[in-house]
């Protein structure tokens, strides 16, 4: 069973963590939920998100992805937390997914993980960056690579179907997006 790991920082954006952790659910993806203190989360419009486990606990498990949810300030904490830097870049090595929507393409791009490839993001996020080494994209959801990056709360549901799709395979995906009646 694929796993993967989504942490949660204080006033992230909470229609996509809660979009990402359901569809993923929903495609029998073993998900985890870390906040990245020992409090609930209280996300951005106000919406308190009890996690699984707080990311010291989770530092040394195994996952197949990792999804960061944006939001601000929730991405500026992800951003600010070298924990996160090094669990996106050691599952990188690994051969592993990265992803992350909104504002948080940022801390990818922090981690070095976007170098020499095509990411979206929240408009003017990545651009306020002054990436060079980044071609910069206004698709929806992008993926090169095992990196998957998307634009918003908006793309939240397109972006959770490319990660079922990527972990567990294009039935899956199809399964899950009929039940949303799109």
């Amino acid at each position: 069973m694929a796993r993967v790991l989504v942490p949660l920082a204080q006033g992230c954006e909470e229609l996509e963590a809660v979009t990402i952790t359901d569809l993923l659910t929903r495609a029998g993806v073993e998900v985890v939920t870390a906040g990245l203190d020992a409090e609930p989360v209280l996300a951005s419009r106000g919406l308190k998100i009890i996690p699984d486990t707080s990311l010291d606990q989770a530092l040394d498990q195994r996952f197949d992805m990792i999804v960061l949810p944006g939001g601000l300030p929730g991405a500026d904490h992800l951003n600010n937390d070298p924990r996160i830097h090094s669990l996106l870049q050691r599952l990188a090595d690994a051969g592993g997914y990265t992803a992350a929507i909104c504002a948080a393409p940022k801390v990818l791009a922090s981690a070095g993980l976007l170098d020499g490839r095509e990411a979206t993001g929240y408009p003017g996020t990545l651009e306020a960056l002054g990436l060079t080494q980044v071609r910069l994209s206004g698709e929806a959801v992008v993926t090169d690579g095992r990196v998957i990056t998307s634009r918003g709360p908006g793309t939240a549901i397109d972006f959770t179907l490319v990660l079922i799709e990527r972990l567990v395979g294009k039935e899956t995906r199809d399964k899950v997006e009929a039940g949303l009646v799109r």
